[in-house]
C-alpha cells in the first residue's frame, strides 16, 4: 500500500480573470517505505502540495488517498484526528511552542493525558535518540537553530506517523548544520520504515531521498531518480 497517492489534483484560488492556480492535475505516489524530494523554486506550489497531502488544505478537485484513506472529503474534525494519527510534520519556521520545554513541545502532540508515564517515556526516548538528552528541559529560545530542528523532527514522530512532511528543513540552517538535519531526518524515517516527503528548493538536499519530483508553476514533472 502506498503512502501517499495524489490523482489529478488541482487547488485554484480565485475565480474568473482572478484565479491563480497553485496546483496543476497533480499526480504522485510515495511508496510505503519512500523518501521523495520535491524540488522547485518559491511560489512553484510544492508547500501547497505538502499541505494537500498533510490535509491542511483541501484540494479543488481531484483525489488524496494517505495510507490506503481517501481523506479529500473528511470533515474537519476527522482530519484532525487524521493529522494527528497519520501524518508527522515538520514546518519550515518548526513553530515550537515558546515557552514549553523540548519534552513538553513533543508531549503536546501525544495527546495522552491519560498515560502520562507512557508519553513522557517515549517522548524522552526520542529526545535521546536525537541526542539532544541533555536538553530535554530547555526552552526553545535557548537552543540553536540545529537543535530546535531536531526537536521539530522528534514532535513530528511522536506518534509514529504513516507518513512525514517536511518543508524545507534547511533553509535557516548553514550547510554544515543542513546535512546533519538532514542525516537526522533520513535515519530517523528510515529506521522506522515511514515514508516522507521533503520539499526544497535546494538541488544538494536531492542526494538524501529516493527519488526526485520537481515542480515548476504547480505541475509535476517527471520522476527522476537521484543517485
Amino acid at each position: 500500500m502506498a503512502a501517499l497517492e495524489l490523482t489529478d489534483v488541482r487547488k485554484v484560488y480565485g475565480t474568473g480573470d482572478n484565479e491563480t492556480v497553485a496546483l496543476d492535475h497533480a499526480d504522485l505516489t510515495v511508496g510505503d517505505t519512500e523518501i521523495v524530494t520535491l524540488l522547485g523554486p518559491s511560489g512553484s506550489g510544492k508547500t501547497t502540495l505538502l499541505s494537500i497531502a498533510g490535509g491542511l488544505l483541501s484540494p479543488t478537485s481531484g483525489s488524496v488517498r494517505v495510507g490506503g484513506e481517501y481523506i479529500a472529503g473528511y470533515s474537519k474534525r476527522r482530519l484532525t484526528a487524521f493529522r494527528r494519527e497519520q501524518v508527522g510534520f515538520v514546518f519550515q519556521q518548526v513553530n515550537l511552542v515558546p515557552f514549553l520545554t523540548a519534552r513538553e513541545n513533543l508531549l503536546i502532540v501525544a495527546e495522552l493525558a491519560h498515560d502520562t508515564k507512557e508519553a513522557t517515556a517515549h517522548a524522552d526516548r526520542l529526545i535521546e535518540e536525537l541526542g539532544l538528552a541533555h536538553r530535554r528541559n530547555a526552552l526553545p529560545g535557548t537552543m540553536s537553530g540545529g537543535e530546535r530542528q531536531r526537536v521539530a523532527v522528534g514532535r513530528a514522530l511522536m506518534n509514529s506517523p504513516k507518513l512525514v512532511l517536511v518543508d524545507e528543513p534547511t533553509s535557516a540552517l548553514d550547510s554544515t548544520l543542513g546535512a546533519q538535519v538532514m542525516e537526522l531526518i533520513v535515519s530517523e524515517v528510515r529506521g522506522r520504515g515511514t515514508a516522507a516527503v521533503i520539499v526544497t528548493h535546494d538541488r544538494r538536499i536531492t542526494s538524501y531521498a529516493d527519488r526526485t519530483v520537481e515542480i515548476t508553476d504547480g505541475r509535476l514533472a517527471a520522476d527522476a531518480v537521484t543517485a
